[in-house]
Order: C-alpha cells, then structure tokens, then sequence
C-alpha cells in the first residue's frame, strides 16, 4: 500500500545483443572523434602567430596626455566610484606653481593605481571620465609571477609623447562630433 498515488511505472526493457556487448555505441563515438582528426584545427600557435583583435576590445588601460603632454586626470575619482571590482586607487593632489606643463588642471592625481587581478575589464571607468583620460587599449595585460607586478601605477599606466595609444576607435560618432564643438571649455 502507498501513502500517495503518484507511483511511477518503470519499464523494465530487455536490451538486444548489440546493445548489451555496447560495440554499436563504440563505433559510433570512434567515428565521430576520427572525424575530428581530419577537420581545420581551431588552435592558433600564439607566441608565433597573434590572432587579430576587435578595433573595441577592452584591455590594458592608459592614461592620456593632452596634445601638449599634460595628464588628461584631474582625480575627479568618477572612474574609481564606477569601477564594479573596485579595483582602481587614487590620491589627488594640487597642483604647484612651476608645474603647468605637467597638469592640464589645478588638482591632478599624485597616485593612481589600478590592480588588474581585480579588474574585469568592463570599460564603466573609460564611460565614467570626464576630462577622456583613461581608455581600455586593445593590448593584453603581461603575464607574470607575482602578485605585486599586477598593481599598475602611472608609471606603467602613462601614455608616453613617442608612443601615443589611438583610441579614436573606441570613442563613437557622436561623441566625436561633440568633440568638434569648441563652445565647451572641455573641447578647447
């Protein structure tokens, strides 16, 4: 006797020869992973040959100069207060007399550090700048071996006069058009 009446009825089928002695299902999954053999591999030999990357992918993370070669950040700190993983640090400082050609602004950022192990690479502190100082370049963050060489400072974070880092790819349309408009004060 049950307590209720949801009794399931199980089948009890009898397997053929063929099936018991599995050598059907055996030769099935032979011929299928012999099949994989001759197909177009899909592995790329990486030191030697790069694969190519979207104009917009999100990776390492520079800090711009302005055209004269002043620091675009101002430590508004927007990118820190966007960033999910909480992975970007930041001491603002004012400026002195003597370094206007360091500083495009009177409060710039003395330290700002990123830890890439946090970073997951979203783009919320690219949105979030105001003054477009920090952009996700298409290049990958280096391996390494120990914890404190994925704290990027400014001075792996700085963009350098001879090597400048196009981003004009990631910015879209309209905010390049907004760009052209030279009533902003940001824009001149």
């Amino acid at each position: 006797m049950t307590l209720t009446n949801r009794s399931k009825v199980v089948s009890n089928k009898k397997f053929s020869f063929w099936e018991m002695i599995y050598l059907p299902a055996i030769f099935k999954g032979m011929a299928i992973t012999i099949s994989h053999l001759f197909r177009k591999k899909t592995t790329v030999c990486y030191p030697e040959v790069n694969r190519p990357f979207s104009e917009v992918y999100r990776g390492l993370h520079v800090l711009k100069l302005d055209d004269q070669g002043r620091e675009r950040c101002t430590a508004c700190g927007l990118c820190a207060v966007a960033c999910p993983a909480e992975a970007i640090t930041m001491v603002a400082a004012e400026r002195k007399p003597g370094e206007e050609k360091l500083f495009r602004e009177e409060k710039y950022a003395k330290v700002y550090e990123i830890n890439m192990l946090r970073c997951i690479f979203c783009g919320y502190c690219e949105d979030a700048c105001p003054k477009e100082a920090i952009f996700l370049t298409n290049r990958t963050v280096p391996s390494d071996y120990e914890r404190d060489g994925f704290i990027y400072g400014k001075d792996k974070l700085v963009e350098t006069l001879d090597k400048r880092v196009d981003v004009s790819k990631r910015q879209t349309a309209s905010v390049l058009e907004f760009k052209k408009d030279k009533h902003h004060k940001h824009n001149q």
